[in-house]
Order: structure tokens, then C-alpha cells, then sequence
């Protein structure tokens, strides 16, 4: 699985050590001793039919933007992951219980808490000493 490019659909065959790769990223994390070595026929697997297949890049068309064994277009706009803070949770609509309101005390069914504030009358201010 790429952690690059997240919708690669072919694996690419490095020519210069044999080994499959999802893009050139994964063979330079992969293979940090030699760069990849660049050729104009480039062998492909299509990850959805499981087939390899050969392409000629100097007679590359638009028909050969799919896999000749199931037609799955390999050739995509590459969706890349962007940073993002997200909280893991489920639907709050469909399950509240990580919700809570601080304003209600659950044991008294909606009614404020027993905690005194500012505007709970103190049936003692009016003595003296």
C-alpha cells in the first residue's frame, strides 16, 4: 500500500532492482543505496486483475491508459494524503454518548446541580454579626 499516492491502481517494476514498487517515492523510502533506474519500456501489475503487462513509453496513447487484461484506467489524477486533525468518533447524531453537558447533572433529571452559585438566594445574608 502507497503511502504517497492513495488511489495508485498499477504496481511499477523497478528496472534496476527487480522489484515492484507502488510509485517512485516507495522505491527512494525502499531503496536508499541507488536511485531508480529510468527506461522507456516500463512493466506494470494492475492491482485490480492481478496481471502484469508491458508499455512502451515512447508510443504511449490514451488507450493504453487502461489495463489490456480489465480495462481499469491505472492512469489517475494521484490523490495525495493531506495533514489534517479530525477526531475518530462516530456520527454524534447517531451516538451521544461522548457528548456531555456540563450544565446538567444527570441525577437530577434536567434540574440545575447542588452546586451553590451566584444567584442561589443564602438564607443567612441578611443577619448581622
Amino acid at each position: 500500500m502507497c503511502k504517497h499516492v492513495l488511489n495508485a491502481q498499477v504496481s511499477i517494476r523497478s528496472p534496476c532492482c527487480k522489484k515492484w514498487f507502488d510509485c517512485a517515492d516507495c522505491h527512494a523510502d525502499q531503496e536508499p543505496n541507488h536511485e531508480l533506474l529510468k527506461s522507456l519500456e516500463m512493466v506494470f501489475a494492475c492491482k485490480k486483475c492481478k496481471k502484469c503487462f508491458r508499455k512502451d513509453a515512447r508510443e504511449f496513447e490514451e488507450a493504453d491508459e487502461y489495463c489490456p487484461h480489465c480495462d481499469n484506467h491505472f492512469v489517475l489524477e494521484a490523490l495525495i494524503p493531506k495533514p489534517a486533525l479530525t477526531v475518530e468518533a462516530e456520527d454524534a447524531r447517531v451516538d451521544s454518548r461522548m457528548l456531555r453537558d456540563d450544565r446538567v447533572d444527570p441525577g437530577t433529571n434536567g434540574r440545575k446541580s447542588g452546586r451553590p452559585t451566584v444567584f442561589d438566594p443564602d438564607f443567612e445574608a441578611d443577619k448581622l454579626g
